[in-house]
């Protein structure tokens, strides 16, 4: 055990993680720089043995090595750092001496040769900086307003006066003329910090360095989450010691900015240690850093929580205005927490006794996108719809939902019947409580040793301890028991566990200290208003959601601010602290290998085991539970499962978004845009674009999440049926674990089966175990949720993805989930059918079907009365009658929908029944309607409906029919695959790949598509699979590039673009119509390994911005992302205009939902906004966009291949695809458009 726990404490707790690029031409740079830095090594040496011999005083010299900064990809070149050579024994000269060295001609020649080099050196900084960079630019200007060349030359005076000082004379300061640091204690060798400088100083495309000089970069997050969670813990000595291990070289200093120097005097000014804030503000100059509203904020709050004369509070104030701001700024542009506002308006009045805080003004921007002008302009409505609910039941439910947030976590009954209890199963219990209990106590005193092991190091360096302190020892081992219970039989990959638990960690611990903080009680104080707006027994206000917000905000008093200060924790330390956390449960976790067979000779085994296995080629690390485990949980039958708090939805209306950093839950950290893990670009971008840009995508979100919704329990209860009488796979209902498929031993002959067979006979049924495995427990997650909110009304926050696209934020229990999902979720607000709605719902069911889809709705509807008795049977006799529903495409939705229709039909007046059920109207090939329209393609706006047509038009099927003109003539030239396909070419065929050809499927994919159906065709001859799909995905594509012959303009246009601007080490950005701006995050490869004592962890990612972007996946991605971004916005005007409307409108992407009363006005809205969307210059205004960013500045050398690739860029960009004939006004009348 001692071993073990010494392992334990020998493992990784430095958080510095190696870097890994693959790129040829950073090879090629760092190779020339190591040739360069060996040269001038040689000559130092050479100069330095001259000396030695020369001067007859100095008995001993220490030479340094050349230190040369990494060359920054912004184009500009730094200057050469160098370290002087530092005599370590020199004799001291008596005051007034002077000694003249002789020159020399080897001097002369040394230094000769040397200016040289350098010269040379300088050139070659500047050709890789201008290779990298792309086209020059002009100088960039730091923050003192000069310009980096500047600087450089600076830098390179200054060194030859130094050289030329020290070279005349030596100066030992006295001990009073020392400077006293602030931390005492020793720091590590200079050759780490220069290790971690050339670890982390990489390229930045996307600026991660604003105009006020923050840095966004990982190396930064981390020493940001480190100073932060220090401050937390009330340690602003041990955050200080970190602050000035960064601070004292010269080369880690680079990594500061001035958000880490006012964490710390923030720590110390709510000690009320004025000295050290003041001590802090002098780093910061030393830094070459600005004092910011922030570093006021803190120096004042820290004068009014002691006495302090009122000359010092003075002059602070006096520096803050030399500085540039004044008194309000630091009550309208700065983020408070606590009590801070009280104690700075302390201080403020002691030298201005009549002070007062201006008051907050609610002075909204005024919204300049041309889409919307007319939106926000015009007189509000008072039909913007309210909940049929009261404002003392809204208050009930927040401190429902708030306590649930709290709480963070939360345990509910699982679906699974209770099996009977049985000796065995009461004995399997019994035996994991005492293991629990014993586990327990293990982990919680090997987590303290292992912490108490790192803060006896004392070291200032980054580590582990304060992430290991932020909560309570008890939670930690929570996370893990709880990890552990929902372990898969096959174990789970090493980095996904890690990251799960860092993540767990990180949002405990953000949930933990919102809760503490008073801008709690701010945010219920704001909702016990804000439900005035939503609110049946309210008057209307005529706000939208967060318009009224923000007003309630500004009228309120100052105080703590809704947006908190803490920091996010970069991927890479989520995965070490993740990596720490799974060693314990490795090492520690013991049990007796005779639990289950007393009989057998006891002895301790591990409980969790760490092998490799292989996934795609690749080694992979997995941690896998003891069979022992396995077995032993299935005989315990436990029926409860615990979740986090934020899976579960909200039980009351979400806290509407205001700011890309406020909005849906209460404590759970969200943000307004997800992103992948270790992607910052995106959240950059929305915090600096105007605030009024996101007006129309907040209040979209704000209008999805407003929706409450219901469980449908009828539908519930029989879905829970066939899942514990062991499922329906055809009914999308997996069985449990027990029915997977056993090796077969024999072949079908009776022969048994070769060694080679059995082996990948093993493979198949292990492979089928897993996938069952985790489809079962996807539908028990989604079914226990279900049943946990009973008749209960709920709500599904949302946010979108970085190309607008939205997204319900609880991740199992959700409408854009499958149509089983779907089949149990009702509008939990009713409103009556009207003369119209019954019909709706008929058409609709009909829809779900998958049948008559090229027959008109008055066909469809009359199909639905014909077949009236299976729809009642169904809705009857779910289960024992012809049980017609089970053949549909989407057989839950559709039993759904026959009891909605059996209940109208039923009702005493159909048009007066109350209707919950949410109808469907689904875009034609949305992808290409968009294509047709940007392109006003004739052809193509008839294949996809944005014409009136009688019928509608299903382009799958005329891709088919083109693709069967194709076979034949090439069957009648005698080629044998497609004389063997005919018969077999059909709209199932074609569909999958004609749909996604326009969101960037490639040739290859395409082929997999039409590959897996033709698999599915019995009579289909399956040795000849690969090659007819091979020869379909050709004509298909070729089809396509004949019936939309403007779409593909389009896409090569988008797609050449793209390329361009990524070959020039830009990633591509642009802004959509409603404002939103975009950026794609696709770069090379960059991997960060991760030490630890089980394995090194490789870090990949692919959206790191200090790597040059990813050329290919930048060009295929940009189509496909180009026109999701049009269809969220389209999707986003119609929920806007929707909502004014007073319908209840939510989608599932380019499939808009409403009550059966509403359809007609939906399908209103929603073909005006195409319209409206469409009348805009898109791609004309993409262009001027791409021009303005990408092609602004020229190269001054035409004659090198970058100018050739920037005059094709600019030629492309300023020629926009033509456009055709097609007049859009068309589409408000086309009847399948939506449908």
């Amino acid at each position: 055990m001692l071993k073990l726990r010494g392992a334990l404490l020998r493992g990784t707790e430095s958080l510095w993680i190696g870097v890994r690029c693959y790129s040829s031409a950073r090879t090629k740079e760092e190779a020339r720089k190591r040739w360069t830095c060996e040269q001038m090594e040689l000559l130092e040496v050479l100069e330095a043995r001259v000396k030695q011999l020369q001067a007859d005083n100095v008995s001993e010299l220490l030479i340094n090595k050349v230190q040369l900064t990494v060359l920054r990809r912004s184009g500009l070149p730094q200057s050469t750092l160098r370290k002087a050579a530092v005599p370590r024994k020199e004799h001291i000269l008596k005051h007034g001496e002077r000694t003249a060295m002789p020159s020399s001609r080897w001097m002369e020649k040394l230094s000769k040769e040397k200016s040289i080099k350098h010269k040379r050196l300088l050139r070659l900084e500047a050709k890789l900086s201008a290779s990298v960079s792309g086209p020059r630019t002009k100088p960039i200007p730091d923050q003192s307003g000069k310009t980096q060349a500047d600087t450089s030359k600076r830098q390179a005076k200054g060194s030859k006066a130094a050289k030329s000082s020290k070279a005349a004379k030596v100066k030992v300061p006295s001990a009073a003329e020392a400077p006293v640091p602030l931390e005492s204690s020793p720091g590590p060798p200079e050759a780490l910090g220069e290790q971690v400088l050339a670890l982390e100083d990489t390229t930045e495309n996307l600026p991660l360095e604003g105009d006020d000089g923050i840095q966004h970069g990982n190396i930064q997050l981390s020493i940001l989450s480190y100073l932060d969670c220090c401050v937390f813990l009330q340690q602003p000595e041990r955050a200080q010691q970190c602050l000035m291990f960064y601070h004292r070289s010269l080369s880690r200093k680079k990594l500061l900015d001035v958000r880490m120097y006012n964490l710390v005097m923030h720590g110390y000014a709510k000690k009320g240690a004025l000295n050290q804030v003041g001590r802090l503000f002098h780093l910061l100059e030393e830094a070459g850093l600005k004092p910011n509203l922030d570093s006021y904020v803190a120096a004042l709050q820290c004068m009014g929580r002691s006495y302090v004369h009122p000359q010092v509070i003075a002059r602070c104030l006096r520096q803050l205005q030399d500085d540039g701001f004044c008194l309000d700024d630091l009550f309208s542009n700065s983020v408070y927490e606590e009590d801070e506002v009280e104690k700075a308006v302390k201080a403020i009045r002691r030298v201005v006794p009549d002070f007062q805080p201006p008051p907050p003004l609610h002075q909204a921007e005024a919204c300049t996108i041309p889409l919307l002008q007319n939106f926000y302009a015009q007189e509000r409505p008072s039909s913007y719809p309210k909940l049929d609910l009261t404002a003392e039941d809204l208050r009930g439910r927040f401190r429902k939902q708030l306590e649930l947030e709290a709480s963070d976590t939360v345990t509910i009954d699982s679906v699974e019947i209770a099996k009977p209890l049985t000796d065995r199963a009461v004995k399997a219990q019994e035996l994991l409580t005492a293991l629990r209990s014993r586990w327990r106590t293990s982990l919680l005193q090997s987590l303290r040793e292992s912490r108490l092991h790192m803060d006896q190091r004392k070291s200032p360096q980054l580590n582990l301890y304060p992430f290991l302190c932020v909560l309570k020892d008890a939670e930690y081992v929570d996370i893990l028991l709880q990890s552990l219970s929902i372990l898969p039989p096959q174990g789970e990959s090493l980095l996904i566990l890690a990251r799960e638990l860092g993540i767990k960690v990180y949002n405990k611990y953000i949930i933990q200290r919102r809760s503490r903080s008073r801008s709690v009680q701010r945010i219920q104080r704001l909702y016990e208003g804000y439900v005035q707006l939503l609110a049946k027994d309210t008057q209307p206000d005529n706000y939208l959601p967060r318009e009224y917000w923000e007003k309630l905000e500004a009228e309120a008093s100052y105080g703590p601010s809704l947006v908190s200060k803490e920091c996010t924790w970069s991927h890479s330390l989520l995965v070490q602290l993740g990596l720490h956390l799974v060693e314990l449960l490795v090492q520690v976790l013991k049990m007796e290998s005779n639990l289950l067979t007393p009989g057998l000779e006891q002895k301790l085994i591990p409980v969790l085991y760490h092998v490799y296995s292989f996934r795609s080629g690749r080694q992979i690390g997995f941690i896998r539970p003891h069979p022992i485990l396995t077995r032993l949980l299935l005989e315990a039958s436990e029926t409860t499962l615990t979740f986090d708090s934020f899976v579960i939805p909200m039980l009351c209306p979400p806290v509407p978004w205001v700011s890309p950093n406020f909005g849906s839950y209460i404590l759970t950290p969200t943000k307004l845009m997800r992103c992948v893990d270790g992607a910052v670009q995106h959240q950059l971008l929305l915090e600096r674009c105007p605030h009024s840009n996101l007006y129309a995508v907040m209040d979209s979100l704000n209008q999805l999440g407003n929706c409450p919704w219901k469980v449908n329990q009828a539908v519930l209860d029989i879905v829970i049926s066939i899942f514990n009488d062991k499922g329906n796979e055809k009914l999308d209902i997996p069985p449990p674990p027990s029915e997977a498929p056993q090796p077969v031993k024999h072949f079908p002959e009776g022969n048994p089966l070769t060694k080679v067979a059995l082996k990948r006979e093993m493979a198949r049924c292990r492979k089928k175990a897993v996938e069952m495995y985790s489809l079962r427990m996807d539908v028990l997650y989604k079914l226990s949720i279900a049943k946990h909110m009973g008749d209960r009304v709920f709500w599904f926050p949302h946010n979108m993805d970085f190309r607008g696209r939205t997204y319900p934020c609880p991740p199992h229990f959700n409408h854009l989930g499958s149509d089983l999902t779907r089949g149990i979720l009702l509008f939990a607000e009713g409103k009556p059918l009207g003369s119209h709605g019954l019909d709706w719902l008929k058409i609709h069911l009909i829809n779900l079907t998958g049948l008559k889809k090229k027959n008109s709705l008055q066909e469809r509807l009359a199909y639905a009365n014909e077949i009236m008795a299976d729809i009642l049977d169904s809705a009857d006799y779910p289960l024992t009658g012809r049980k017609w529903w089970m053949s549909t495409d989407e057989p839950w939705q559709a039993l759904a929908c026959c009891m909605e229709i059996a209940k109208a039909m039923r009702a005493p007046d159909p048009a007066a029944y109350i209707s919950h059920f949410p109808v469907h109207q689904d875009g034609s090939c949305n992808g290409l309607q968009h294509y047709a329209a940007l392109g006003r393609d004739v052809v193509g706006a008839v294949s996809v409906n944005l014409t009136p047509c009688d019928v509608p038009q299903d382009v799958y099927s005329g891709v088919a029919q083109q693709v069967e003109v194709f076979r034949k003539q090439d069957a009648e030239q005698g080629v044998r695959i497609a004389q063997l396909l005919e018969g077999f070419i059909g709209r199932k065929v074609v569909k999958q790949t004609v749909m996604t050809v326009v969101y960037g499927v490639t040739r290859y994919g395409g082929r997999l598509q039409i590959e897996k159906r033709l698999k599915e065709m019995d009579d289909f001859p399956q040795e000849c699979v690969w090659e007819a799909s091979h020869y379909l995905v050709q004509q298909v594509f070729n089809s396509l590039k004949e019936m939309f012959s403007g779409t593909r303009e389009i896409q090569s246009w988008l797609t050449e673009s793209a390329r361009l601007i990524a070959k020039s080490g830009r990633t591509v950005e642009w802004v959509t119509p409603l404002g939103l701006p975009i950026v794609q995050p696709y770069h090379r490869s960059k991997i960060m390994l991760i030490s630890s004592s089980m394995q090194t962890v490789n870090l990949k990612s692919r959206h790191d911005v200090s790597q040059k972007p990813d050329t290919v996946k930048q060009k295929n991605a940009f189509p496909p992302n180009f026109i999701h971004s049009l269809d969220s916005t389209h999707m986003m005007l119609t929920a806007l205009h929707c909502h004014r409307r007073g319908l209840t409108f939510v989608s599932v992407h380019d499939c808009y939902w409403t009550h059966a009363l509403t359809v007609d006005v939906m399908n209103q809205v929603c073909r005006e906004q195409f319209v409206e969307l469409h009348s805009q210059p898109i791609l004309e205004d993409l262009s001027k966009y791409m021009l303005r960013k990408y092609c602004v500045s020229c190269p001054t050398d035409w004659k090198n291949k970058k100018a050739l690739e920037y005059r094709r860029l600019v030629q492309l960009l300023s020629n926009v695809p033509k456009k055709g004939d097609f007049d859009l006004q068309k589409v408000k009348e086309s009847t399948y458009f939506f449908s």
